[in-house]
């Protein structure tokens, strides 16, 4: 499905180049009415990115993710900085669908595959960001993607596949913010490798083209940020788009 995505600092809608704060766009949108408008446009998932509580958990948007919530449009993942499980319960207790979680589940992953097991793999979206090699090599970067981890992409997740992991949202960092295409055969690697996991990809899409490049791949979702806040195609272009595949 596509999944459009909202990253939000203090209330505001954003986007981030490559996740550099320094590089940032302010757009004026509420977010709310964005909910409003992306579900009247058939979306039926938003992802939401709190990017304040990912620099400070103290100062989690978690107010205003209720409120995009409870318009009951459609359903919900959100992250962002997530550390603890008490991150995790707050975001469930807003009412959002999956809880998405990344460099903890790199750093500490005994931790969080204890949250599968207590709150259930599809709750859980793991976000694993990429930076691939000139070897192909696939290690996922953390902290903002501001650290090398060390950690491979398919052994980290050959890891939580033991308890079940299903929904991986994955970025190829050097496609994020570009409009200059998704990694295809990225993805198409991976839904072969792991074909039980439901792969989200991210990073790059800039055109409907860019859209039809990722159907043959398989992936379960697309998601989609600054091509549809800057107006390159419409939110019902794409999922008309997506649909007819």
């Amino acid at each position: 499905m596509i999944i459009p995505a909202i990253d939000l600092i203090e209330g505001k809608v954003v986007r981030l180049y490559q996740g550099d704060y320094g590089q940032k766009t302010e757009y004026q949108l509420d977010p709310v009415e964005v909910v409003n408008q992306y579900a009247a446009a058939g979306a039926s998932w938003l992802h939401i990115v709190d990017l304040t509580g990912a620099k400070d958990t103290d100062k989690r948007q978690l107010k205003l993710i209720g409120e995009m919530v409870a318009t009951g449009k459609m359903q919900f993942q959100a992250g962002g900085g997530i550390r603890s499980q008490a991150d995790v319960e707050q975001l469930l207790e807003t009412g959002v669908s999956r809880v998405v979680i990344g460099s903890v589940a790199v750093k500490q992953p005994e931790l969080v595959k204890s949250w599968f097991t207590q709150y259930g793999a599809d709750k859980i979206v793991l976000a694993l960001d990429v930076n691939i090699d000139a070897n192909g090599n696939k290690m996922i970067a953390t902290h903002g993607w501001q650290q090398d981890s060390g950690v491979g992409l398919e052994a980290l997740l050959s890891d939580f596949l033991e308890v079940g992991a299903r929904h991986v949202l994955c970025t190829d960092i050097s496609r994020d913010g570009t409009l200059k295409g998704a990694n295809a055969e990225l993805y198409a690697q991976m839904t072969e490798q792991f074909p039980s996991v439901g792969w989200q990809a991210s990073g790059g899409i800039g055109s409907l083209e860019d859209i039809n490049a990722l159907k043959p791949t398989k992936v379960a979702g697309v998601i989609l940020g600054r091509a549809l806040l800057e107006g390159k195609f419409t939110l019902e272009q794409a999922i008309q788009n997506w649909e007819a595949r």
